[in-house]
């Protein structure tokens, strides 16, 4: 139940990352890496293993994003 929890948290995460990649929307990333790392420790807390994977991705995405835009872009 909690690995399910944790990809359904991965899959709004991405949804929102994804928009987050448009020039000018990267300050979506303050909102969104806090999300997937909820959905990291949720999965990490499970069982199976695709919940934390697909949280973890989506984690470096937007830590990298961030650290490539300086936090704004």
């Amino acid at each position: 139940m909690l690995n399910t929890l944790s990809v359904l948290i991965g899959i709004v995460a991405l949804g929102l990352a994804v928009v987050a990649f448009v020039p000018l929307l990267g300050w979506m990333y303050w909102a969104i890496v806090p999300l997937a790392i909820v959905g990291l420790a949720i999965g990490a807390l499970s069982r199976g293993t695709a919940g934390r994977n697909l949280n973890l991705i989506v984690v470096a995405v937007g830590v990298l994003r961030l650290v490539i835009g300086h936090g704004i872009f």
